[in-house]
């Protein structure tokens, strides 16, 4: 979090990306106190620009919300975290290299699967697993990107989306109507914000 929405993040809109953040992952994916980091070059205090040294100092200081640190690029897909903050030039950046990559390694693999009959087999007896993986990055299943912050949902989506994709923004939008995910984000903002008073 931020995709692309919001370029130019003061360290103040940072820490609210979390806060917001962190009550969407307890309402849609079920995760109790959800760990939160923020996305730096590296995970020592000295490194990152001001924004984020300052941001790291609001999310310490702020109670209720499950602060962990900073995290690295490569630690965006492991357990570590289960809210990456990061302004939207370098979450845009990041989305884009992960898309292209997973469509470098699926074509990848389906070259090298008709490369000779031996590849061929192979194939088949992989291809459960190799649905296995593609289900889990399949970018249709995580189309819709939610603009938070807002007092109704918005949910942003590829315009090249296919139907499959459209569906699941759709989904989306219904489960964070059900679970009042605005209303919940609003209040957890003005509990945490009062408490930094």
């Amino acid at each position: 979090l931020d995709l692309g929405a919001n370029v130019n993040c003061t360290s103040e809109i940072l820490f609210q990306y979390g806060v917001m953040a962190s009550v969407l992952a307890e309402q849609i994916s079920g995760i109790e106190s959800p760990r939160v980091a923020l996305l730096n070059v590296g995970e020592e205090d000295i490194k990152g620009n001001a924004q984020v040294k300052y941001a790291d100092q609001l999310f310490k200081n702020a109670k209720g919300i499950n602060y962990i640190g900073y995290v690295e690029g490569d630690d965006i897909f492991t357990d570590y975290a289960d809210v990456v903050v990061t302004d939207g030039f370098t979450g845009n950046i990041a989305l884009k290299s992960c898309e292209g990559l997973a469509k470098l390694v699926i074509n990848e693999v389906k070259r090298q699967s008709q490369a000779n009959f031996f590849s061929r087999m192979m194939a088949r007896i992989a291809l459960p697993l190799l649905k296995t993986v593609y289900n889990r990055v399949n970018p249709d299943q995580y189309n819709g990107a939610s603009l938070l912050g807002l007092r109704g949902i918005v949910i942003k989506s590829h315009g090249n989306a296919s139907a499959e994709a459209f569906y699941y923004a759709i989904l989306q939008a219904k489960q964070e109507a059900e679970m009042k995910v605005p209303e919940k984000i609003k209040s957890k903002i003005e509990t945490v914000l009062l408490e930094q008073l």
